[in-house]
């Protein structure tokens, strides 16, 4: 069989909800020649049973799947999709939002189009929220890697999956899958298309309904020590991660200050939600959280504990003064 254009890949967790709207949404697409790849992570809804009840009416081009067990957020599913997919572009679609009916026709002509590896979404509607119209012509973002980095260091690229429609042999040749972290999978494989991409192409016609929801996973209810691990889960191994993409480009050897500005911006979009959960906490109760995180692999990480832990003392004392 022939390969088809695009692979739509929704990562699917107790989604009974909205999903039947997002598979009708991909079901009126005026673009056929694509599969859509539903990888269940142990739903304990009918979230299934609706996937199968959709078998029939996409005629052989819905394929089901399951994770062996939850695996908390979306990057396994993700990857799993991704390794199961064919088609030559790949597009991760949250399992609560909409597609226009156009949107992957749109996308796919304008990825052959430039022979784009990335088409970035830089546009969308919004589902119980203020609605953008604003729209444009494509145009390559800069193949300049420090002009691309104060982009996304300054905000200017969104960091969600739904917002690329990506090239999938791009994403195979340079092994850029979804760290398993709590949260912020999507952050890591963002930067990994900024770095990595030579042909990256902004798409100013919104055709994309993100609907805002409250996150279940996101919003859980957690004692404040597990919204501390919750939190230092991706500073911790996160980082890692996403030096490790930096490793691999010669441009961060040659300008180390551009490795520390990607580091900083990582960290500090995730350190207000750790200082916040740490302002009840005492000092041991913070250790006891960082100790959880780290595990056996606490005396590996003696230097990062540290700075953590003095930064987050620093922080409060700050934040005491300053409530006087």
């Amino acid at each position: 069989m022939n390969a088809p254009a695009v692979s739509v890949v929704v990562s699917v967790f107790n989604a009974e909800k909205f999903f039947a709207e997002c598979l009708d949404s991909l079901l009126n697409q005026t673009l056929k020649n694509f599969e859509v790849v539903v990888v269940d992570d142990c739903s304990t809804d009918s979230s299934v049973e609706i996937a199968e009840s959709y078998l029939e009416k996409f005629g052989g081009r819905l394929k089901i799947f399951r994770t062996k067990k939850n695996s908390g957020n979306g990057a396994l599913p993700r990857n799993k999709g991704l390794k199961l997919s064919r088609g030559e572009y790949i597009f991760f679609m949250d399992n609560d939002d909409l597609l226009l009916p156009d949107a992957l026709e749109k996308l796919y002509d304008a990825a052959k189009n430039f022979s784009a590896d990335v088409v970035y979404l830089e546009r969308h509607f919004e589902a119980g929220g203020d609605q953008i119209y604003v729209a444009g012509e494509n145009f390559f973002e800069t193949e300049n890697l420090a002009e691309r980095i104060r982009a996304l260091t300054e905000g200017q690229i969104f960091l969600t999956p739904w917002s690329k429609f990506v090239r999938r042999d791009f994403l195979l040749e340079h092994e850029i899958f979804f760290p398993p972290v709590t949260i912020s999978d999507d952050d890591i494989w963002t930067c990994a298309l900024i770095f990595f991409a030579e042909k990256f192409l902004r798409f100013p016609k919104p055709v994309y309904v993100w609907r805002l929801t409250e996150n279940s996973f996101l919003h859980k209810k957690r004692t404040p020590q597990e919204t501390l691990s919750f939190w230092l889960n991706p500073i911790v191994f996160g980082i890692k991660t996403l030096d490790e993409f930096m490793s691999r480009k010669d441009f961060f050897k040659r300008n180390e200050q551009y490795r520390c500005a990607v580091l900083e911006f990582f960290v500090h979009s995730k350190a207000a939600q750790v200082f916040e959960s740490s302002l009840n906490l005492s000092l041991t109760e913070i250790f006891s959280a960082v100790e959880n995180i780290f595990g056996e692999k606490l005396g590996e990480h003696d230097v990062l504990i540290s700075w953590l832990l003095t930064d987050l003392i620093i922080q409060q004392k700050n934040f005491a003064q300053s409530n006087k």
